[in-house]
């Protein structure tokens, strides 16, 4: 990830958005990352993607309808799943049927700008482990189930990157509605 700098609607390269986790969660979520990630691969932090990609050139188009859709829509509650098998790495998915509806509405908006990978019913997830072998994977799925504990996380908004051919550019932070107490 770079620090952040003055987006431009000019720059072609894609956009992904994530979803923005408490930062509770985010911060457990990054350090296994930090744990079980080959540092060498490990250059994003610990994200939700909710759309790989997205042309950087409607980045204007993406940032007003996101802030529109952002008013209306609450702060979130997801449940953590236990830990899963990626083959060669480990996630934790989240159960958030709300953030699933969000996805397809967003991907409805957007209709004709997503690629392929971001068509579809939405499966959310944080990768903690990534690229190691079948038995590197095992051993590290096989700890963290061990200990496991239900949890719940909020998803209190949306995060919107540059991708620069690795790692990201941070662009922007857009909050959900915060709950009424």
């Amino acid at each position: 990830m770079t620090d952040t700098a003055t987006p431009s609607a000019t720059d072609h390269r894609p956009l992904i958005l994530t979803a923005q986790l408490d930062r509770t969660a985010a911060a457990r979520f990054e350090a296994l990352r930090r744990a079980h990630f080959p540092p060498e691969r490990n250059i994003v932090p610990a994200h939700v993607t909710l759309f790989h990609q997205l042309p950087g050139s409607t980045l204007d188009a993406v940032v007003a309808h996101l802030l529109a859709v952002a008013r209306a829509q609450p702060v979130l509650m997801a449940d953590v799943a236990p830990p899963r098998s990626l083959g060669n790495g480990v996630a934790f998915d989240l159960r958030c049927p709300e953030l699933t509806t969000l996805h397809a509405d967003l991907a409805a908006h957007w209709a004709g700008l997503t690629i392929a990978q971001d068509h579809g019913r939405l499966r959310p997830h944080v990768t903690v482990q990534n690229k190691v072998s079948a038995a590197t994977a095992a051993a590290t799925l096989q700890l963290l189930a061990a200990d496991f504990m239900p949890w719940r996380v909020q998803v209190t908004g949306v995060t919107l990157w540059r991708y620069l051919g690795g790692p990201w550019q941070h662009i922007r932070d857009i909050g959900f509605r915060a709950p009424r107490r």
